[in-house]
């Protein structure tokens, strides 16, 4: 009896073990970071984007569709970025646990084109999104693995936190060059622009997977003409030749290439403010009076 006694009074003394960091699985890059930095040192995120690649027409190899159909949790911005993961979802892991970061509630979403029933994907660059993207996924892990509920909180406050002084950072750079309007390679870039009151002057290519057309190229061009514009940019990834030639003889200079889905950068945690800090750094040095 004693003995009894004994083991059940050791069984309420120990401690209670955690459930198991889950596996999380991620799609692209800057995802990857937000949710390596909420995981902190109890884990590392898979992340199936390579990097370079193109998140549009990318495939899974098979070890890759083995970590999704095996994941504890997949993170990714939804099917309007990844559909290739969005078949993968359906086809081989209809059961695992899945977070849409552009459907959380409280995500700022808009439309690719004012009226257009296209809603655009890079919702990470308003990176208010971020915040609310932060915390979504801290309360996803914490709900599935409850005995780190603690390191998830703690370290999305510091991620919070760390952006609120890099935003601070980026109004400082952009404010003075709000006015001076500029052309981007593809519209990927609205979620970054409305969110700092910039002057986008028009696009070469409505989407990074879609050609341009001739007419939309002549119109561009003539706006650009027209006077106005201070840059063009090209963009990481894609082939700057097109930007070149809408530049050459209309007095607009050429900015540093766009990155807006980090795929020049180093996958981590740090990535996505790297990757916001550095498109208002590359805005900020071509708009700027030289």
């Amino acid at each position: 009896m004693r003995l009894i006694l004994a083991i059940l009074v050791g069984l309420i003394g120990a401690p209670v073990a955690s459930a198991e960091v889950p596996r999380v699985v991620t799609d692209i890059a800057p995802v990857h970071a937000l949710v390596a930095q909420v995981m902190g040192d109890l884990g590392a995120p898979v992340l199936l984007m390579e990097q370079g690649a193109d998140a549009h027409s990318f495939q899974l190899r098979p070890s890759q569709a083995s970590a999704v159909a095996g994941a504890g949790l997949v993170v990714w911005v939804g099917p309007e970025m990844t559909p290739w993961l969005d078949r993968a979802l359906e086809g081989i892991a209809a059961e695992v646990p899945r977070l849409g970061l552009l459907g959380v509630p409280g995500t700022r979403v808009r439309e690719l084109e004012e009226g257009s029933a296209t809603l655009d994907p890079h919702g990470w660059l308003d990176p208010q999104n971020g915040v609310v993207w932060l915390e979504s996924i801290a309360g996803e892990l914490a709900r599935i693995d409850p005995g780190n509920a603690g390191v998830y909180r703690a370290n999305t406050a510091a991620a919070v936190a760390e952006l609120a002084v890099l935003e601070a950072e980026i109004e400082a750079l952009l404010g003075p060059v709000r006015d001076r309007p500029f052309v981007v390679f593809h519209e990927a870039y609205g979620y970054f622009t409305e969110r700092y009151g910039l002057t986008v002057a028009g696009s070469i290519a409505t989407g990074d997977a879609a050609a341009p057309g001739a007419a939309r190229l002549v119109a561009l061009r003539a706006a650009m003409q027209a006077g106005g514009v201070v840059c063009i940019f090209p963009e990481a990834a894609q082939d700057s030749a097109l930007v070149e030639q809408m530049a050459a003889g209309v007095g607009v200079r050429i900015g540093g290439a766009l990155d807006p889905e980090g795929v020049a950068l180093q996958p981590g945690p740090g990535l996505y403010r790297a990757l916001l800090r550095g498109l208002a750094v590359t805005l900020a040095e071509c708009l700027a009076d030289p």
